[in-house]
């Protein structure tokens, strides 16, 4: 899995843009938005493989007019899961 490619200057600007455009929504700052996506993908990556440049975080509103609360909604690419050993208690 790779966390970092070269990307050329437009895929940049792209994800840059969907960025703020997802932290507008969430009222919430672009830096904590990347981290919030960088963290969900290291946390998913340690049970599924996944294609962690292609990862997808938006944030929506859901609800009704008096009542609308912003939801997290993840895209997550899988390449492979991953054999667990895990006992169960």
């Amino acid at each position: 899995m790779k966390f970092f490619h070269k990307k050329s200057s437009g895929d940049m600007a792209r994800e840059r843009l969907k960025i703020l455009l997802v932290a507008d929504r969430a009222n919430c700052s672009p830096d904590i938005m990347e981290m919030i996506r960088t963290d969900m993908a290291h946390v998913i990556s340690k049970y599924i493989e996944i294609d962690a440049d292609a990862l997808d975080i938006q944030i929506t509103q859901t609800g009704t007019r008096e009542d609308t609360r912003p939801i997290l909604f993840a895209n997550v690419p899988i390449c492979s899961v991953r054999q667990c050993n895990r006992q169960t208690t």
